[in-house]
């Protein structure tokens, strides 16, 4: 956690992950059978959300409404949250289901910093476990299907000469602010609209520690060296499967020159230039907007959240 104690959106031990236990293998069965249990779906990698009179994630009760509910063997199990166990699964159709209560299904990445906390992080937990199954059918080893096993945790290889287990999989990225005490470094994407920019971001390769990766991609990216990396915080970001780990980082250099073609351009802001709306900043459910907060706040007279001109990539203004 942070050392200002405010856990990232969706970190968090919101759902007890250990019961029920995933390895009973009629955990799932007995969970509906019984009828005390939230159900999770996940169409086209959104979540249901309501979003008056606030927004929060719709969840279904297993003894009544099921919209596009699978067999009970193609639910996964995420544990217990407020009391019930809880269960995710996918739909599969081209379009989605008719959804009652006034929910809609929509992307997580928009709307999660308005959700209550433990709902984001639950959404998020279901949101990767979903995609773990939709990526995993076939074995990796020999192309065979696969059956779920430990209620949706691992894949198994129906092969019985192969039999390989496949488990969800992260993979590792930090996630840069780099700074020359007065001025943040960002970049962007091509991809992105216009004036949107973001921190420093790659993924840890084989034999890297997370240092060593800090320093080679923002030299890789930005031809800027850094001296001293500090580790802020992680988040998990289930979009598809990355944990994001949080550095801030000294600039040793201060000339740009962009090098493996990641980045359209990038570029030295000063305080001023974030506070009166250039650039566009992340989303502020993402770390990186943290970790561009926390380095702003710290040099400036007024906190960044209270300054009216900073605009945001989920904004309009």
């Amino acid at each position: 956690m942070p050392a200002t104690g405010r856990p990232n959106v969706f970190a968090g031990p919101h759902v007890d992950r250990l019961k029920p236990p995933r390895r009973d293998a009629a955990a799932i069965s007995c969970a509906l059978e019984a009828g005390q249990a939230w159900l999770v779906p996940v169409w086209h990698s959104r979540c249901v959300l309501v979003r008056e009179p606030a927004p929060r994630a719709l969840l279904f009760e297993a003894a009544a409404s099921r919209p596009g509910a699978p067999a009970a063997e193609d639910m996964i199990l995420l544990g217990e949250f407020r009391g019930r166990a809880v269960l995710a699964y996918e739909i599969e159709t081209e379009s989605a289901p008719p959804l009652e209560q006034g929910g809609e299904f929509t992307d997580l990445r928009v709307i999660a910093s308005l959700l209550p906390h433990e709902e984001a992080g639950l959404l998020a937990y279901a949101r990767a476990m979903v995609s773990f199954r939709h990526r995993h059918r076939y074995c990796g080893s020999c192309g065979a299907p696969t059956r779920p096993a430990q209620s949706g945790h691992v894949m198994s290889c129906t092969r019985e000469s192969c039999a390989t287990e496949s488990f969800p999989r992260l993979d590792p990225a930090v996630i840069v602010l780099v700074h020359d005490g007065e001025r943040a470094l960002l970049g962007r994407q091509a991809a992105w609209p216009p004036g949107r920019y973001s921190t420093i971001a790659g993924f840890v390769e084989p034999g890297e520690s997370l240092e060593d990766t800090v320093r080679r991609e923002v030299f890789e990216e930005t031809g800027i060296e850094v001296g001293s990396a500090r580790y802020h915080s992680s988040q998990p970001w289930p979009f598809p499967r990355s944990l994001m780990l949080g550095f801030h980082a000294e600039a040793t250099t201060s000339t740009i020159a962009l090098g493996d073609g990641e980045l359209e351009d990038a570029r030295w802001f000063s305080r001023a230039e974030i506070a009166a709306g250039l650039p566009r900043l992340p989303f502020s459910s993402s770390i990186a907007y943290r970790l561009i907060e926390e380095w702003y706040d710290a040099g400036a007279l007024r906190p960044l959240a209270t300054e009216a001109g900073v605009r945001g990539w989920g904004r309009t203004r």
